[in-house]
C-alpha cells in the first residue's frame, strides 16, 4: 500500500496534465483556421489551465519530496478543481484518465498530509 500512495503520483500527474495540456494548444493551433478571436482564445485557455495545474502539480511533487505538508494542501486543492473541469467538460471529452489520477493525487496527498509535519512544527524552532 505504500508503494501505491507514493508521491511520484503527483509527478505522473504532473507529466499527465502538462502534456496533455500542451498537445491540446498544439492541436488547437494546427487545426484552428482563421483569425485570433474569442473562440481560438477559448480554446487555448483549456491548453493552458492545464499547463497550469501540471507546473503546480510539480511544485507539490518537491515540496513532498522535501516532506513540507503545504504540498499536500495545494495537491489536494489543484486535483480538486481539475475533477471540477473535468465535470464541466465531461458532455464533450469524458476523460477517465485525467479523473482517475486526480483522484489517485487526492488519495497521496491526504495520506502525506497526515504523516508530513506541519509548517508551524517545522518553524517553531526558528522563534
Amino acid at each position: 500500500m505504500k508503494k501505491l500512495l507514493s508521491p511520484h503520483w503527483l509527478l505522473v500527474a504532473s507529466l499527465f496534465y502538462f502534456g496533455n495540456g500542451l498537445l491540446h494548444d498544439i492541436f488547437v493551433l494546427k487545426d484552428y483556421s482563421g483569425e485570433y478571436n474569442r473562440g481560438l482564445l477559448s480554446l487555448l485557455m483549456d491548453g493552458h489551465i492545464l499547463m497550469l495545474s501540471g507546473a503546480v502539480m510539480f511544485m507539490c511533487y518537491l515540496m513532498l519530496q522535501s516532506k513540507i505538508q503545504c504540498g499536500a494542501v495545494i495537491a489536494i486543492i489543484v486535483a480538486g478543481f481539475m475533477l471540477l473541469y473535468c465535470a464541466m467538460i465531461f458532455p464533450f471529452l469524458s476523460s477517465y484518465g485525467t479523473i482517475a489520477i486526480s483522484l489517485i493525487v487526492i488519495l497521496v496527498a491526504v495520506r502525506a498530509y497526515g504523516i508530513f509535519p506541519s509548517i508551524w512544527e517545522i518553524m517553531g524552532k526558528y522563534r
